[in-house]
């Protein structure tokens, strides 16, 4: 008698999935958004106040309450890179939004590209060279010829990574100019629709505009302030409208991949933290913001043929003196208290020297020549260096490279900072602080591998997805694959996600 395999889980959920994909239609247009700094629990926290965009996601959508990233650091450039190849920064060489590059000497931006220039500004250009994986975008421009994909946000790297390398454009604001810009990696000039776009000068409605109790200023200076209140993502929208009307995107019989990324959020949060009043208005108004998108594609598009997925690139911490004075624990750490432990416990065991070459307190690139001058073992190096870390108050963990090549750490903590690591470009050395604490005399920030940094909203709205709230805890890893497999696509390359097949029909 012939014996029948047991079929393992992990096999079932993929047919399955690619099943259900198969069965619905093709959406005209997807939609992927980003809010830059928006914590899951923004979405419960203000939900009375949300009438209009986040209204209609949490309402029609498919909601997962348990998504969060896998990774270290949780920063803008990791987090978008992330969003549409589901890889994780080991995998895509994207470790941070700037990192030390040994070749140069230099630090390095995760987008930065002096082989291009920029368009519509002066300046070096941008790209996504940098970035090693492709994304659900350039597996689109792969399968389907015709289809467009564009990116669009504040900042260029949010515009650049999620939209991948064969992106038709990628734009983003530059405040010197008071204008969208782009670069000659897509094209020798901006698009006529662009350019005339940006003639009507369109930041300059937003002179002397009122938010709570601030007004922003009446001369040029209100481009780069602008960054900072809810206008700058009011601005995001209405260029995202212009692109789908001149680009016809969703409107040519062919699938489209549109990406915006909504950064006002990320300056605000910085500033006044999440518990603030500010923080709050700003994610109102971003409610209403996607409802004015999604009003204009109704018209232009059709709802019913838009495929929205929505994320947040990371959270952020509260401020350490909100929290103390919910008795909470955290603080501020004293800039440069860690690194002069580690320099003068380098210092007193192997002698003088620059041992570090970065200027960063929270990841530490030693100098190699002089290690190998000295006639050293740069992984006895590492440890010295991080023994003496560990001895500062309120650090975490430290973590060598060492450790991190071998695998040889917790297993929380721990493995999403290997999920974090490109040998090539990432440090000798990761220091992380205790909970709730952080650098910086004011305001707040993110980074860490805690929930209120990683713990982010997953969501999906569209033909052939299932609406509901979803309990079971997911990756942002796992969006790529999810869409990849509803688009009938290849998966991208440095994807580590699953697919959700719980949420297609």
């Amino acid at each position: 008698m012939l014996k029948l395999r047991a079929v393992p889980l992990s096999v079932l959920l993929t047919i399955m999935c690619a099943a259900t994909a198969l069965a619905a239609p093709p959406p005209k247009l997807v939609l992927a958004i980003v809010v830059d700094q928006f914590r899951y629990d923004y979405l419960t926290r203000f939900r009375s106040d949300y009438h209009a965009g986040f209204d209609r996601l949490l309402t029609k959508g498919a909601v997962f309450t348990n998504a969060r990233y896998e990774h270290y650091p949780t920063v803008t450039a990791v987090g978008h890179s992330t969003f549409l190849s589901g890889a994780t920064p080991s995998m895509s060489g994207i470790v941070g939004n700037e990192w030390y590059d040994r070749e140069t000497g230099k630090v390095v931006a995760s987008v930065s590209d002096d082989s291009v220039k920029l368009l519509g500004a002066g300046g070096e250009g941008a790209s996504p060279r940098r970035m090693l994986v492709d994304t659900v975008g350039d597996e689109l421009k792969m399968a389907r010829s015709g289809s467009k994909v564009i990116g669009i946000s504040l900042k260029d790297r949010s515009a650049i990574l999620p939209a991948g390398h064969m992106a038709d454009g990628a734009y983003w604001f530059d405040p010197r100019a008071g204008s969208f810009v782009s670069s000659t990696f897509y094209f020798a000039e901006l698009p006529a629709w662009v350019a005339a776009y940006n003639a009507s000068r369109p930041a300059d409605r937003f002179r002397g505009a009122h938010w709570l109790d601030r007004t922003l200023p009446s001369d040029t200076s209100v481009y780069a302030a602008l960054e900072g209140s809810p206008y700058g993502n009011e601005l995001v929208e209405s260029f995202a409208e212009r692109a789908i009307q001149a680009e016809k995107l969703g409107q040519r019989n062919v699938t489209d991949l549109l990406a915006v990324s909504f950064s006002a959020n990320d300056y605000v949060g910085h500033a006044a933290g999440p518990d603030s009043p500010e923080v709050k208005e700003v994610s109102i108004q971003t409610d209403r913001a996607f409802g004015k998108l999604f009003g204009f594609l109704d018209g232009a598009v059709g709802m019913s043929n838009v495929l929205v997925i929505l994320t947040a690139d990371h959270g952020v911490a509260p401020v350490p003196e909100v929290n103390a004075a919910r008795r909470m624990p955290g603080g501020r750490m004293p800039s440069g208290v860690v690194r002069k432990a580690v320099e003068a416990a380098l210092i007193d065991k192997y002698g003088a020297g620059q041992w570090i070459l970065s200027p960063s307190d929270v990841a530490f690139y030693f100098n190699r020549e002089l290690i190998r001058q000295k006639k050293l073992d740069a992984a006895e190096v590492e440890r010295t260096a991080a023994d003496a870390a560990r001895q500062v108050a309120h650090v975490f963990r430290a973590y060598t490279a060492e450790m991190l090549l071998h695998g040889t750490v917790d297993l929380e903590v721990g493995r999403r900072v290997m999920n974090g690591f490109y040998a090539p470009r990432s440090p000798d050395l990761y220091v992380l602080l205790e909970p709730y604490w952080l650098y910086g005399s004011k305001g707040t920030t993110h980074s860490t591998t805690f929930s209120y940094d990683a713990h982010v909203p997953v969501i999906f709205m569209g033909p052939g997805i299932k609406a509901g709230r979803f309990n079971q805890q997911i990756s942002v890893n796992d969006v790529a694959p999810t869409l990849a497999t509803y688009l009938d696509l290849e998966t991208p390359a440095g994807s580590v996600g699953r697919c959700l097949s719980e949420i297609l029909f």
